[in-house]
Parts: structure tokens; sequence; C-alpha cells
């Protein structure tokens, strides 16, 4: 199950007023010791690197069907998990979701510490022994990639569970990586195909699914795996070498032409957010600043990508809390509760946090903290 991106309270990339203009200043670092294996420190790495994003998980296979009767009643209500050509087991739509739905709300069998000092294959087995019969079963029911050739799945249990943690382990908040395994019915979509996000939040030690987009009945649901702004050969390699697949979702089965279109976007995407982070260091305006904002607004939306926009309106209010413009951080603040509302969930608090300056955007720890100027409001984009 692969790391997933960019979507949540605890990583730089989702926190409210953090994102990209601050990651000099709050970038999260990770250290790990002790007797750990080359392979699972690279997929502690991996899963901390990719936070939490947007974003959301394997799904290369089944799970466990003792879920709690409650919760699984309720899944029955919005998805089924049943065989997909090609590629195992996927989640699909029992009826219309709404943009902003939560699909999945769901706590880990455990979560894994990022800093170990004992061996990886001993670490996992102490947490799964603490599980009852059916925690257990939901755990090695996931599916893996990537066992060690010569090894025995029958014979070396301790082996599979490791490549199963290293498979399903999601970024869990500043504490570790943790495995949930209804999440991990999930597979991956690139750029404009995933259609669901997954949130950590860390005051329920939960993880939230919600639907980025409105999602027909019949449709696979997707997350990502990984950054997917990124050119279509450069995401196949990552997710072939790191999930054993060549992605075949709807933008990398894009014709040649329209594959390079999307490409050239994704590219915009990566560069502007680059520029755009630049107003950190004053090596821009606010003005421009808010106009590249926007303009990453508008190629994210000719290419179908959604994801990051709650980030992305926040990162905005900033910019006009700084400079003092009360009319443009209204309205940031009006978009980006929007957004936090479908990616993170109406409940979140990042959306609370945005609230307050629709009302008092005064209150924005950044105000004045530039030369006043009216930088400019979203306009159209509300």
């Amino acid at each position: 199950m692969p790391p997933r991106r960019r979507n949540v309270k605890n990583t730089p990339a989702s926190s409210e007023g953090a994102g990209l203009l601050e990651t000099s200043l709050e970038t999260s670092k990770y250290s790990l010791s002790g007797k750990l294996s080359l392979a699972f420190v690279v997929a502690i790495a991996l899963v901390l690197a990719f936070g939490t994003f947007h974003f959301q998980r394997n799904g290369l296979g089944g799970i466990s069907k003792d879920i709690p009767d409650p919760v699984a009643k309720r899944d029955a209500t919005i998805f089924r998990v049943e065989d997909m050509p090609g590629k195992g087991k996927g989640v699909i739509a029992v009826r219309d979701i709404e943009q902003g739905e939560l699909i999945i709300y769901e706590h880990p069998l455990f979560v894994v510490p990022t800093q170990i000092s004992v061996s990886p294959v001993d670490l996992i087995f102490s947490n799964l022994q603490r599980l009852d019969t059916s925690a257990r079963e939901a755990f090695f029911n996931l599916s893996y990639v990537n066992l060690p050739s010569g090894v025995d799945p029958q014979v070396n249990t301790g082996e599979v569970a490791l490549a199963i943690f290293q498979t399903n382990a999601v970024a869990a908040g500043n504490g570790g990586v943790g495995i949930f395994p209804r999440m991990a019915r999930l597979n991956h979509g690139c750029s404009g195909a995933f259609n669901v996000v997954y949130t950590w939040r860390e005051n329920e030690g939960a993880i939230v699914v919600h639907a980025l987009k409105r999602i027909k009945k019949g449709q696979e649901l997707l997350t990502t795996y990984t950054n997917t702004k990124q050119p279509r050969d450069r995401r196949r390699a990552y997710l072939a070498s790191q999930y054993g697949f060549n992605c075949q979702c709807d933008v990398c089965s894009l014709p040649e032409v329209e594959s390079q279109m999307s490409d050239r976007r994704l590219n915009a995407m990566t560069d502007l957010y680059a520029q755009f982070s630049m107003w950190g260091a004053k090596e821009i305006s606010g003005i421009h600043a808010i106009d590249i904002a926007k303009k990453i607004w508008n190629v994210g939306g000719e290419e179908g990508y959604l994801s990051e926009r709650g980030q992305l309106a926040a990162d905005a209010v900033w910019v006009a809390a700084a400079h003092s413009d009360a009319e443009a951080a209204q309205e940031w603040a009006r978009l980006a509760v929007r957004w936090y509302s479908y990616e993170v969930g109406s409940d979140s608090e990042q959306v609370e946090d945005l609230k307050r300056y629709i009302t008092n955007p005064r209150s924005h720890r950044a105000w004045g903290t530039r030369e006043s100027l009216r930088v400019g409001t979203p306009g159209e984009l509300l």
C-alpha cells in the first residue's frame, strides 16, 4: 500500500498556513536508528516523504471479511469490493457519491514509530500479537509486493508480514506509520484519474477518506500512491519499481498526443508551485503570488487535477493577510473552506481555522507582516 500524499493536518503540505510558503521553516524531519533492514528504512522513508495527501494504499489484493458489523454495513451502502481484471480487487461505488462525502473512517490496526532499535520483523510481529484474531486476519489478507526472491511465503511468515507492512503502511501523523485494512482496498490513479483522498486526523487517531469529485454509481474509487504531477513515464517507472504494476489509469492510458498535453500541464503546475513558493523568500510580490495561485488553479482544472486546492487557497489567505488585504483574505478563506471541506471534511480543523478568517481576517497570524498591498481576490474561482 502506498504512502499518500499531501492532504493532511499533520504534514506541512496540508497544514493550514504552512504549505509551500513555509516549507523552509516547518518541514518535518524524521529519523530512524537501530537494527533496520535497508528495505524497511526505504519503505518507511517513502511513506513519510509522501505524507498522508492527498492524499491516499494498495488495493492489489483482498482484505479480511471480518470487519466489525456496523462498519461493514455502512461500507456496503457506499461501495463494494470486487475482482478487477488485471489488478486484483477494486472498490466500486454502489450509488452516486457526492463531492466531499465521507467514504471511510478508520483507526489503524497498529502504528510503528519512526525510530526503532529492534528487528523490523520482530517489531511487526510484536504488534500483530496484540491484535485479536479478526484483526490479524485483516492484516494477513492484505496484498504485498517485492517479497525477497527465494522466500517461501508459507514458511517465512515474518518476511511476509514485513512485505505486507512495507506495501500497505501509510503515514499516521508525527507518531509513525500505520496499517489501515479498509483503506488498503483502494487502487491507484494518477493526476486527474484519482477521485478520493485521505487525511490523518491526529486528535482522533484515525484516517478519513473523502470524495474529491462526484463519483457515479459503478465507478471505481481511486486514490493516489505518489505525487503524480510529473510525466507519465516517470510516474509509471516509480509505480512499477515500488508497487509492481504498470499503471493503466485513465490518464496513463491517454493517446500519445493527449498524454503529452497532460504532461505539459502537470509540468507547468510543478513549475508554478515552485514559483509560488518564492513569495515566502520575498523573491516575488504578493500580487505576483496570487496571480500564480490562480494559474495553478486553472491549469489544474484543465488537467482534472483538483487535489490540493484547499491548501492552495489557504496559502493565498496567508499571502493576503500578510499584505493586510482583508477582502482578499476573506474571499480566499471562503474558497479554502469549500475545498478543504471536500478534501478533508467539513468537520476538520482546517475548515474551522479558515472560517475564523472569513469573519475576522485580521486574526490571521501573518496579518500585517508584509507591506500593505491589494493582492487580489479569487474572483471567478469562487
